[in-house]
């Protein structure tokens, strides 16, 4: 593993600006992993005084990331990705109310990984959302009332605009309904204060400065829940999880929730600058709403380009960003949250601020940008437009 510092670019001279998802590493999670590897390294589920330690650090994480949640210790459990935190919800809830019916409501801007475990677990039922990308409380309440609803499933925030969602208006309809509520809120925690008002939850200590590899999925003890799979000891994480990995994304939430506020502020004053300063370019549609929305994160489309030649002309001048004009890289597929919105798919360019993005990266960042559309613009031939 390398020991670059976290937080800096591995190469000089360049900005990383796609930070959503797969953020650097807090310095604290590096000192907490490396104490875990030392003092934690045993099986947690041994009697033996090294697996002691490791169950009391294990133990620790959870109480961490419990009392950031808002949640009791024994209904947070760590998994072994953010993907496989929301299958596991979307299965397991689905499962455990089968007589209630097999419908999934969810809203359109769902990750990816949402919407597949709905199709698989049940009846996939979309609640459609604007050009924000919110989707309507009233609509997607009385799709939670209808018959045969199973589960909701309703991010807090959406990490490819940053529009943030009414979690706490669903929850309330769900729960007089009587259905659960799965939020996603893998890209707001540690960013943005996360409501309460969820029944399953489930977060990505990649994207808040913590370790990939490992997931976290908090279930309320009065939600029922049904194992699905082979049997195994820990039906959340078969076989179990690293315990330097979790108590280094516990300590990497601790140490963000302690100055978020201050980095919410800060971020947020950086990201108006970027949708300010793009909206000046030709032919630009910035989405998202621009106030409801997570602190880091800015989205933008433009017309007559094609979003994986801006994202590698933008390389070629020393910025990493994102793009969601595709979902991978390889198939070329539209953006379905882009879709859902209505807004443009193609040309589009995703960047997520850092804890450690300076305002001097920023501005350089926008500098750059005019000059890198109008040259993918050329190359297409459609510079004159």
């Amino acid at each position: 593993m390398s020991h670059a510092t976290p937080g800096t670019p591995s190469t000089p001279g360049r900005v990383h600006l796609d930070n959503g998802g797969r953020a650097p590493w807090h310095p604290l999670a590096r000192q907490a992993f490396e104490q875990a590897l030392a003092d934690g390294w045993a099986d947690p589920r041994r009697l033996h005084a090294e697996g002691r330690r490791a169950a009391r650090l294990l133990d620790g994480a959870r109480e961490a990331v419990a009392a950031a949640l808002g949640a009791r210790t024994q209904e947070v459990h760590f998994t072994p990705g953010h993907t496989a935190s929301l299958h596991a919800a979307v299965a397991s809830a689905t499962a455990a109310r089968r007589r209630a019916g097999a419908g999934v409501v969810v809203s359109g801007v769902e990750r990816a990984a949402v919407l597949h475990a709905a199709d698989v677990a049940g009846e996939r039922r979309t609640a459609e959302v604007d050009r924000l990308g919110r989707v309507d409380a009233d609509t997607m309440s009385a799709a939670v009332r209808a018959p045969g609803v199973a589960l909701a499933a309703l991010q807090h925030a959406n990490g490819e605009v940053g529009t943030i969602q009414p979690v706490e208006a669903v929850h309330d309809a769900a729960r007089a309904a009587g259905v659960p509520l799965l939020v996603d809120a893998g890209a707001s925690v540690g960013h943005v204060a996360v409501p309460e008002t969820w029944d399953l939850l489930a977060a990505d200590p990649a994207d808040w400065g913590g370790p990939a590899g490992v997931g976290v999925l908090a279930a309320r003890q009065r939600v029922r829940t049904a194992p699905v799979g082979p049997q195994d000891e820990d039906p959340w994480a078969p076989g179990g999880v690293s315990v330097p990995l979790a108590f280094a994304a516990a300590v990497a939430l601790q140490a963000v929730e302690a100055d978020r506020v201050a980095q919410e502020s800060r971020r947020r004053a950086l990201v108006e600058r970027v949708r300010a300063q793009v909206a000046r370019i030709p032919d630009v549609e910035v989405v998202g709403d621009p106030e409801g929305r997570l602190p880091h994160v800015a989205t933008f489309s433009f017309l007559y380009v094609d979003g994986e030649a801006l994202v590698t002309e933008l390389d070629q001048h020393g910025f990493a960003v994102g793009s969601g004009s595709a979902c991978t890289a390889s198939t070329l597929e539209p953006s379905h949250v882009l879709a859902a919105m209505g807004v443009l798919t193609h040309g589009n360019v995703r960047i997520a601020l850092d804890r450690t993005t300076t305002a001097e990266e920023v501005d350089r960042f926008c500098a750059v940008l005019p000059d890198a559309v109008a040259r993918v613009r050329e190359m297409l031939g459609v510079g004159g437009l």
